[in-house]
């Protein structure tokens, strides 16, 4: 379950049948709202976000945002408290962020970021209006994901850019997830359970991509790394920290991310 609130009360939509991909809903009927959920982890979201291995995440990331945005106008789709967007909108002609949560834009709008409160599925934006859309972690938590990866596509220009990550079943992050349980993301005891999340194998992805909208290239984020608590010992962080930089446009290899970053062109 998901919802999306443009306007008035945040509305549960059913998921849409996933034809066996490995993929959970809210545990109970009273989970909380993705609106809601995403507002209780915002509390604590940064906490581990700038060194070790969040920091190579986002660095990862990063990388092709800087790549195919600098000196661009850039949307972000979910951008949380707006560590990314912050950091394009350094390079960046201009750029504006979209997110669910007001408690995760109250940062986002602290840093001074253009932000707006809404829903992927339905972005309260201009047709054509950038060169370059991306979106991070947050594809997997939309179930109707061909009409979020059809709205982000609306937004690009032609010849512009989408950077779409999706969560990878194909991976040592996934194997991690199944046998570690949902982490806890708020003191009240939310978990990871509480919020709709998908898995897609690099073909289920790349068929979301709508007529007009071409993939040119991949790229695996986590690779190799069985455990983000190995960054907490120096040598294996920089260890890990170059394996994963070597790794993650390797052919095959890429492939194997827990994060699988989709690189499409509109034509």
């Amino acid at each position: 379950m998901t919802e999306k609130i443009i306007t008035g009360t945040p509305q549960r939509v059913p998921a849409p049948s996933r034809d066996g991909l490995r993929s959970a809903e809210p545990s109970s009927a009273h989970a909380p709202t993705t609106q809601a959920y995403y507002d209780r982890f915002s509390t604590g979201y940064e906490a581990e976000r700038h060194r070790g291995y969040h920091r190579l995440i986002d660095e990862l990331e990063l990388d092709l945002i800087r790549r195919f945005g600098a000196g661009k106008d850039i949307f972000e789709a979910g951008c949380g408290t707006g560590l990314l967007l912050r950091e394009a909108a350094a390079l960046a002609r201009s750029a504006v962020g979209l997110d669910l949560s007001r408690g995760m834009l109250r940062p986002a709008r602290d840093r001074g970021l253009r932000v707006v409160q809404g829903s992927l599925t339905d972005v309260p934006l201009p047709s054509a209006s950038f060169d370059l859309v991306y979106s991070m972690k947050v594809l997997a938590h939309v179930p109707p994901i061909e009409r979020a990866v059809a709205e982000l596509a609306r937004l690009v220009r032609p010849g512009g850019h989408l950077l779409l990550e999706f969560y990878n079943p194909l991976s040592l992050r996934y194997l991690a997830k199944r046998l570690g349980g949902p982490g806890r993301i708020a003191a009240d005891g939310t978990t990871e359970k509480d919020v709709f999340t998908r898995f897609d194998t690099l073909p289920r992805a790349r068929g979301y991509l709508p007529a007009g909208v071409d993939l040119i290239a991949v790229r695996g984020v986590r690779v190799l790394t069985p455990s983000s608590h190995v960054f907490k010992l120096p040598p294996l962080a920089r260890l890990f920290t170059w394996a994963e930089r070597a790794a993650c446009d390797l052919p095959l290899l890429r492939n194997l991310g827990g994060f699988m970053i989709l690189v499409a062109q509109k034509r």
